[in-house]
């Protein structure tokens, strides 16, 4: 038995000690609460956490179903605040992080590299934006492949499929004669990135894809992933205008370098440091998309009603422009993204409450509008005939409509205390391959089936 595993059978034994000297748990109950304890502590260590690290998250998770376990955690957090600020803990464990921090730095100097090196081709921004419309999730996803591929050691058959479907996306990307002002190459640019995002969830998932467990896991890295690479975009804005101010300053013009260079550059680094920022992070006790959530489902609850209520009262039609098809469909991502950020905070055990009935009002009326958006599209394709831009916000809508009438089924059947919230995380999570096979429809398919229009 190492050193490692010689601490974990403590603190375990600590907690289990703790758990038994409360009157309400009898110790089968502590048997089982122990069983699961360690199958989160195995699942958590075979991302790359050291074993007390994968403890104290794991009690605090547990804690989320069991306030026994809530209370044990909170009162053991000393701990946690000691790891995340003491990194001198072990020359293993430093000699990890150090070799993960150069993996990453490898990685972003890639994606840097990647969108830099066809300038050198004479695809220079300015003039080429076709083809970064085409290349560009392709140039700054396939470094944060890499470095997933490497930190979850996955194996050859993970690797080549991974590397295949990347390759898939390339051929469809640059194969196809689409023209700069297409909308099939519009609809490449929107959705080969989104194909790819979720094809770097196999790497993140080790292969493990069918399980529903390392989906969440790879959902709640999605949102954690967002809010890092906001937050550097806007310390990255703050950079930029210093750098355009001081250098003004001085009367030397580098409107240039800011923006072949700057910008370009360092979004396609971010991509990268953001997810090793989320991966390094990951023992915090609580991450703040569920945080988020929080905060901004009521207030999306209340804009969604009173676009409903404005609509009613104006009689006024929804535009099926494309620019607010896009802005639409961004909008039901969104609801769809706080009801996925709720359900993997909440305690599933927990009993429906005020929450709940927010979350239902905001997934019924996005089911409105999105009802009042297929009516638009509908009527427009029955007037003037399908066109890529239409057929590919048909079926996207039609697919958040499934979903959204679902979920709003569930949380209703939930609310009333007809089905377990465990049906609704299942749903949600079962339900991401059928985005995935939609992008790959749409990068695939749309092009020859519109003539490449």
């Amino acid at each position: 038995m190492t050193g490692n595993d010689t601490e974990l059978e403590t603190q375990i034994a600590e907690w289990r000690s703790y758990m038994l000297r409360r009157r309400a748990v009898l110790s089968a109950d502590v048997d089982e609460l122990e069983d699961h304890l360690r199958e989160r502590v195995a699942d958590l260590t075979e991302t790359g956490l050291r074993p007390d690290e994968a403890f104290l998250i794991a009690v605090k998770r547990m804690g989320r179903m069991d306030e026994l376990s809530r209370e044990f955690a909170r009162e053991h957090s000393d701990r946690l605040w000691k790891q995340l600020v003491l990194t001198d803990d072990g020359a293993p464990a430093e000699t990890e992080r150090r070799r993960d921090l150069l993996v990453m730095i490898v990685c972003a100097a890639m994606a840097v590299v990647g969108v830099k090196l066809p300038a050198l081709f004479g695809l220079g921004f300015d003039e080429s934006g076709a083809f970064y419309a085409r290349n560009l999730g392709l140039l700054a996803l396939a470094p944060l492949a890499l470095y997933f591929a490497w930190r979850r050691k996955i194996g050859p058959g993970t690797a080549g499929a991974v590397a295949g479907l990347f390759a898939l996306g390339a051929v469809a990307a640059n194969a196809y004669p689409l023209d700069d002002d297409s909308q099939s190459l519009v609809l490449t640019a929107i959705h080969l990135p989104l194909a790819l995002w979720l094809v770097i969830g196999i790497a993140y998932a080790a292969g493990e894809w069918r399980s529903g467990q390392k989906r969440m896991d790879f959902i709640r890295f999605t949102g954690e992933w967002f809010i890092y690479f906001v937050l550097i975009a806007l310390g990255g804005g703050v950079l930029t205008g210093f750098t355009v101010g001081t250098f003004s300053a001085i009367g030397i013009d580098n409107e240039t370098f800011i923006s072949e260079w700057l910008v370009p550059c360092g979004a396609a680094a971010a991509v990268v440091v953001a997810a090793w920022l989320v991966e390094a992070k990951q023992s915090v006790i609580e991450n703040m998309a569920p945080v988020l959530t929080r905060v901004f489902t009521p207030l999306f609850a209340v804009t969604l009603v009173a676009v409903l209520v404005a609509i009613m009262v104006t009689t006024n039609a929804i535009d099926v422009e494309r620019d607010m098809l896009i802005l639409f469909d961004l909008l039901l991502v969104v609801v769809l993204g706080l009801v996925l950020y709720s359900i993997s905070a909440r305690d599933p055990a927990a009993p429906a409450g005020a929450f709940d009935w927010m979350q239902l009002a905001l997934v019924v009326s996005a089911l409105l509008i999105d009802i009042m958006v297929l009516i638009a599209i509908t009527g427009r394709i029955t007037e003037w005939g399908l066109t890529p831009n239409k057929s590919a916000a048909l079926g996207e809508n039609l697919i958040l409509f499934a979903n959204l009438a679902w979920t709003a089924w569930l949380y209703w059947s939930i609310i009333k205390g007809r089905k377990r919230f465990s049906k609704l995380e299942r749903w949600q999570t079962d339900y991401v391959p059928v985005y995935a096979a939609w992008a790959w429809i749409v990068v695939l398919a749309f092009p020859p089936l519109f003539a490449f229009a």
